[in-house]
């Protein structure tokens, strides 16, 4: 169902220019690493909203130990987008859009994606059959052509690539919502801003996702914090040999003040949890320090 992008075809359109002149090229992909995220909206922008996906985007990777590479916030403009999806689309496994998919003027993210990649938007007959089940507004009448009716019709007006089969494009993670994630160029996932339902459709999507992974049964990525009393002048020499030590079992080390408090956290990051299990005591060591406190941000599977 996921494809990774594995060439793109010699006569692409300047980016944020219109359309792509050739088809995109695509290899199966073994398994998805990477990840980017893409924040659509010009209310994050200017400060109306507070994003809060991105960030349930960052735990839900770390869980399933995919690394996100890039979180990006781009204005409601169809040249943003389509050069940002293009460039996401291209370096990452997977990508993941939040935003712009509502029934307004300014809701142009499923028109920017479909030029971006040279598709034309189609009425899923599906999403739209639910979409009138599942419509709290029991009054609206359906068959009569009307504004409102032509807004709704926005939200289920999807790109479509017709050379693919439909199961790979469109896929209903949750029973109870009429909302799909529509799938672009194999690995664009298209998600509504709105946090409720977006957090909802990603969890949604994990069983589909999870196959994919390197390790589909795996238990995601550690993190194990540890508090010390000593600045950070203090442990910088020790922590960037550590690092340099780690670095081939793949283990990120991290070092976080805590204005106003006497202490500081150490971070160690990585999916081997015996091995940072075996280094855990000379860290606490070395930094005088001691693992967080429960409830605290420890050794953490999210």
């Amino acid at each position: 169902m996921f494809r990774r992008l594995s060439q793109v075809a010699r006569h692409v359109s300047k980016p944020g220019g219109g359309h792509v002149s050739a088809a995109f090229a695509f290899t199966k992909s073994r398994m998805i690493q990477t990840a980017g995220c893409l924040i659509i909206g010009d209310e994050v922008l200017g400060g109306k909203t507070l994003d809060t996906n991105s960030h349930y985007v960052a735990k839900w990777c770390f869980g399933l130990g995919i690394s996100l590479k890039k979180i990006e916030v781009i204005e409601d403009d169809e040249s943003a987008i389509i050069e940002a999806v293009r460039r996401m689309s291209s370096s990452y496994d997977f990508v993941v859009t939040s935003g712009g998919i509502g029934p307004t003027h300014d809701d142009i993210t499923y028109s920017s994606i479909a030029n971006a990649f040279n598709l034309p938007l189609k009425v899923h007959d599906k999403a739209f059959e639910l979409m009138k089940k599942l419509s709290k507004d029991k009054d609206f009448d359906w068959n009569v052509d009307s504004p409102a009716l032509k807004a709704k019709m926005r939200m289920v007006e999807l790109p479509t690539n017709s050379s693919r089969p439909p199961e790979e494009q469109f896929i209903f993670p949750c029973n109870d919502l009429w909302v799909p994630v529509a799938v672009v160029n194999g690995n664009v996932h298209i998600l509504p801003g709105v946090p409720m339902l977006f957090t909802k459709l990603l969890d949604g999507l994990t069983p589909s996702i999870r196959p994919l992974l390197a390790n589909p049964e795996g238990q995601g990525t550690f993190r194990v914090a540890i508090d010390t009393p000593l600045p950070e002048s203090e442990v910088a020499f020790y922590l960037t040999d550590l690092a340099a030590r780690v670095k081939h079992k793949d283990v990120k080390v991290g070092s976080y003040p805590h204005w106003g408090k006497k202490w500081n956290t150490v971070t160690l990051v990585g999916k081997d949890k015996a091995f940072l299990d075996s280094i855990t005591p000379e860290v606490i060591e070395n930094v005088k320090g001691h693992l967080a406190k429960p409830g605290e941000t420890n050794e953490e599977k999210v």
